[in-house]
């Protein structure tokens, strides 16, 4: 068995829980994005589980406005995600 690196693929094993906070909140990734002062775009692509990283100040942000823990944001799944 070949060892995993760490950047082979591990963003598929990061699951983003950005867009099931915001319906728990009833908050729209639009408020977020003028909240913590980070593009919707980019917003987006972290929502859709597409981020390859993320800055610790946006990090700190996003979960300073949604009121919820890194872990609360970021979850590891045993199993890479399936492409859409």
């Amino acid at each position: 068995m070949t060892p995993r690196r760490a950047d082979d693929d591990a963003s598929t094993l990061i699951h983003c829980r950005l867009g099931e906070l915001l319906a728990e909140r009833g908050m729209t990734l639009t408020h977020l994005s003028e909240q913590v002062g980070v593009s919707l775009v980019n917003l987006s692509v972290l929502k859709n589980d597409r981020a390859k990283a993320i800055r610790f100040s946006t990090l700190a942000a996003i979960c300073d406005a949604l009121e919820c823990d890194v872990g609360d944001l970021l979850t590891r799944s045993e199993q890479p995600a399936r492409p859409e």
